[in-house]
């Protein structure tokens, strides 16, 4: 049995009266740490990369590390050192804190390395070419050591300029929103556009070195008076790297009315660069990536192929990228026509679906195009420039969340034009409208009937995309001249997979972080083990398969995997109301991310990163009456008119944030803080209640399952990272596990009234029996896992082991214990895991036995289950491939979580 320590945080103060009586005033100091744990074991930690091949052409990359409660202390430094035991240059920060005040997760920043890392306490190695940061003057200047980067500090103009020593690489990078304010079917209407250009409203140093700088630029696309579309950009810099990073966010704030032509359609959004080009027109290169590493590689005048010869060398050193001899040294016969080869200045890669890229250029514009080649799936990347210097460029994800396109225009002037395309022009509008009428759904009642037969909560003028968000993620090299193949290779890989640092799955067992004890590493000592790991294999495997067969890709789908399967249609049920789009349901973030936590596979990793990435972004509101609200599963990511906490969980992002240090993520985090304001604007119960209810800042209902859960999550976590609003979010933490635990009948009480200026919930005066089998699956016991570890609060241990002992026990145990059993509930499987828990908080042998027994013998998958997939071939099926037509999304994250969790705690006491 694998116990779960508990730190001392608060002396129990509730001894010294009742619980109802204990509080905490908000802001107050009189929590106090208890005294520091002693020295836990400060053994060096070694960080490898996820995939091989090392930090390759990446800028640098970020890696989170756990520690121990008390190892290292907030003023302690790191040094780093490569498999040689040389010195690799380190930028080390805090991300969190123990209660202790000791270190719970460190960032370290590194702009160098290809092999396996130790990371120990020390004096850290400074970079030869350090990152520094002049504010002074009227931009934001970054220097590499290799590259300078201008940024500009107002106007519409983010970089002003690139350069690599004396040579400007590029200039005026800025951001391009093409809008379209009709949209018709077929051949109705007449397409006009408008262009508007990202317009900066603020800018952030938030990094200034030595081995990383970042800096944040915040504003909104701007037309004459009109300003929409807000954008949040990062840039990224390292010591010594010729290129950078931009983290692109943007927010949908337009307007899209169902079965209306008129609105806010994107027509086109971008990030574009001027390149100045001095080379002779034969000695400038373009470079587009297909699949894989491919790369058309061309000159803008081209000398190969010709009717007369220039010369084998002079040929090859073209396709090589490299500077050309003087032509009065080639065969003069082609020296004397080269005014009669064409310049081949506009090049366009237009990815419109995942399938399918087609490539084209033109000698400029006003002339026709020709086609250059397509392919299936392209990298995204591309490169302008010549022998004297040249920007490489780089989209991630450019298939996966297409319609994506790369443009270059005017290589054959003094300056070209490159835009990457995170929506492409070529592409229909961003069609964001709610998909259905409302089919006569205008009361309660008729939207419960609704529930009853597609699963869909419908609500007029609730199926709106404002407020939701995306992000994006590009890279950019600042070269000294046209890149090698062999380099271009590099910078493709790059765009693709960008690398990353990880910490070991020991580590993160170790230092006893998100939940301790409910992970472990993946152990086949036995043949029931063996069998669980098997089957928690065969499960990752199929959505990663099924994420291709079904094609769940595209700008605001990629990431995200349906709900229910459609057995006869031999289809995921993507058209059908609350079984399409998960969005999040039962907690498949918290699966995935523990799956990689205990064994540290690259695969698992870039699901869930994928997922975090959508689910953070997409199926949360950011801005609007609905900001920290997330949307309930269905047809639409934002469609359904359940918007809740549950979805917009914190826990959810914490894994992705603590791991990488990704600031985009921190910032999701921390808009988390004040949810619990949303309460005032939207009641969650307001189509089930049976009595009357008004919110009243007072006296909010709010739910210690699904609603705590999320609001908890954030404030914990604001706790930790010590954010702006931390001491708040702390006394907000203390107070409601204190007034849960204060409940009649704790968690079973099922709710309680919450007040939002004291941060308390009121005590009721009567026992009440609410429990739903929804509670505890929104990251409760996951949690519960962590607060319990970090907060010295018994009667809140008391309260949630009660919760956890008697959700899966008989009716006549609920009964005898609280007076009415639970009634009819389900997802006994998905439970175990608290039955475990319990288990070993307890010490009970009986519900150790009852967890295995709830885990092999309830609902959920059994041994006896299919573990197989079939084959799917046509007329059947759409695309040929193959189906687990008894797997559901629900039972995948159930069944996840408890063979993982029980598998941690009570891998010793196997049936």
């Amino acid at each position: 049995m694998s116990p779960i320590p508990r730190r001392s945080l608060l002396k129990a103060a509730a001894a010294a009266g009742a619980a109802a009586q204990f509080s905490w005033a908000l802001g107050s100091r009189n929590a106090q740490a208890a005294p520091r744990a002693g020295t836990a074991d400060a053994d060096p930690v070694t960080l490898d990369w996820l995939e091989d091949g090392g930090l390759g052409a990446a800028p640098g990359s970020t890696v989170g590390v756990p520690w121990p409660m008390g190892t290292y202390q907030e003023d302690q430094a790191f040094a780093l050192t490569d498999a040689d035991g040389k010195a690799v240059p380190v930028q080390t920060w805090p991300l969190a804190y123990w209660p202790d005040g000791s270190l719970k997760w460190t960032a370290h920043a590194v702009g160098s390395g290809s092999g396996k890392l130790t990371l120990t306490a020390g004096t850290p190695a400074a970079p030869d070419k350090k990152v520094t940061v002049d504010r002074s003057g009227g931009t934001i200047d970054v220097s590499t050591g290799v590259i300078t980067v201008r940024i500009g500090k107002n106007g519409s103009t983010i970089v002003k300029s690139v350069t690599r020593g004396s040579t400007e690489i590029a200039r005026n990078g800025r951001l391009v929103l093409v809008r379209q304010p009709e949209i018709e079917d077929e051949d109705q209407g007449t397409v006009r556009t408008e262009r508007f250009d990202g317009a900066i409203d603020s800018v952030t140093v938030e990094q200034d070195g030595p081995v990383r700088a970042v800096v944040r630029v915040d504003g909104k696309h701007r037309k004459g008076d009109r300003g929409w579309l807000p954008f949040s950009l990062r840039l990224y810099f390292y010591a010594g790297a010729d290129s950078f990073r931009m983290v692109h966010t943007i927010t949908y704030d337009g307007t899209q009315e169902p079965g209306k032509a008129a609105g806010d359609f994107i027509r086109g959004l971008g990030v574009r660069f001027s390149v100045p080009l001095r080379d002779a027109a034969y000695d400038r290169h373009v470079r587009i990536g297909g699949e894989g590493t491919g790369l058309l590689r061309e000159a803008v005048q081209g000398i190969t192929g010709l009717r007369r010869d220039p010369g084998a060398a002079v040929q090859e050193a073209q396709y090589a990228g490299q500077k050309l001899p003087d032509p009065s040294t080639w065969d003069q016969r082609v020296t004397s026509r080269l005014q009669y080869i064409p310049h081949w200045g506009d090049y366009t890669l237009s990815q419109l679906s995942a399938d399918g890229f087609t490539l084209r250029k033109r000698t400029k514009k006003g002339h026709g195009w020709i086609a250059a080649g397509g392919g299936r799936r392209a990298s995204g990347f591309g490169y302008v420039g010549g022998v004297s210097g040249g920007l490489s460029f780089g989209l991630r994800d450019f298939w996966e969340k297409f319609p994506a396109q790369l443009d270059i225009r005017g290589a054959d002037t003094d300056e070209a034009t490159v835009t990457l395309w995170l929506w492409s022009p070529e592409a229909q509008p961003m069609d964001l409208r709610f998909y259905h009428d409302g089919m006569g759904q205008d009361t309660y009642a008729e939207q419960l009937e609704g529930l009853n037969i597609t699963y869909e909560d419908y609500e007029p003028k609730f199926g709106t995309p404002y407020g939701i968000a995306r992000t994006s993620e590009l890279l950019f090299w600042a070269n000294d001249a046209t890149p090698s193949p062999e380099t271009l290779a590099e910078q493709v890989a790059a765009v693709r997979v960008l690398p990353q640092l990880a910490a070991p799955p020991g580590q993160l067992i170790k230092a006893k972080v998100f939940g301790p004890g409910l992970y472990s590493r993946p152990d086949r000592s036995t043949a029931a083990k063996a069998k669980i790991e098997d089957h928690l294999d065969f499960l990752f495997t199929y959505y990663k398969d099924q994420v291709e067969m079904r094609r769940w890709y595209g700008y605001w789908d990629y990431g995200d995997f349906m709900h229910t399967y459609d057995t006869v249609r031999h289809q995921w049920r993507y058209d059908v109301g609350g079984y399409a789009w998960d969005n999040s349901e039962l907690s498949p973030d918290i699966w995935l991310w523990f799956a990689y936590l205990r064994s540290g596979r690259a695969d698992i990793f870039r699901f869930a990163e994928a997922l975090t990435r959508h689910t953070g972004e997409v199926d949360v509101y950011h801005i609007g009456q609905w900001a920290g609200l997330g949307t309930r599963h269905g047809v639409q990511h934002f469609g359904d008119s359940a918007k809740q906490q549950r979805i917009a969980n914190t826990t959810y992002r914490r894994f992705y944030y603590f791991l990488t240090a990704d600031e985009r993520v921190g910032d999701l985090m921390h808009a988390n803080v004040d949810s619990d304001e949303t309460f005032l604007v939207l009641d969650p119960q307001r189509k089930v209640r049976t009595g009357p209810y008004t919110p009243d800042p007072h006296a909010l209902s709010i739910g210690f399952g699904t609603d705590w859960s999320g609001l908890v999550s954030a404030w914990l976590t604001e706790w930790e990272r010590k954010g702006p609003k931390w001491e708040k979010a702390r006394a907000r933490v203390l107070s409601t596990m204190e007034t849960i635990a204060a409940q009649p009948n704790g968690f079973v009480q099922g709710s309680g009234l919450y007040d939002l200026a004291t941060g308390r919930f009121a005590v009721a005066d009567t026992p009440v029996v609410s429990v739903s089998h929804l509670s505890a699956v929104f990251g409760l016991n996951e949690l519960c896992a962590e607060l319990i570890h970090l907060v010295d609060l018994p009667k809140f241990k008391e309260a949630y082991l009660d919760y956890c002992r008697y959700f899966n026990a008989t009716k006549a145990e609920q009964k005898a214990r609280y007076g009415s059993d639970f009634g009819t509930l389900l997802l006994f499987q998905g439970h175990s895991r608290l039955d475990a828990y319990a288990a070993v908080q307890t010490g009970d042998a009986t519900l150790a036995q009852r967890a295995w027994t709830k885990f092999y013998g309830s609902d959920g998958y059994t041994e006896s289950s299919p573990w197989k997939t079939e084959p799917l071939s046509g007329p059947a099926t759409l695309v040929a491939g193959s189906e687990a037509s008894w797997v559901s999304s629900n039972d995948t994250a159930l069944y996840g979580l408890a063979a993982i969790e029980n598998l941690s705690l009570l891998g010793d006491r196997m049936p």
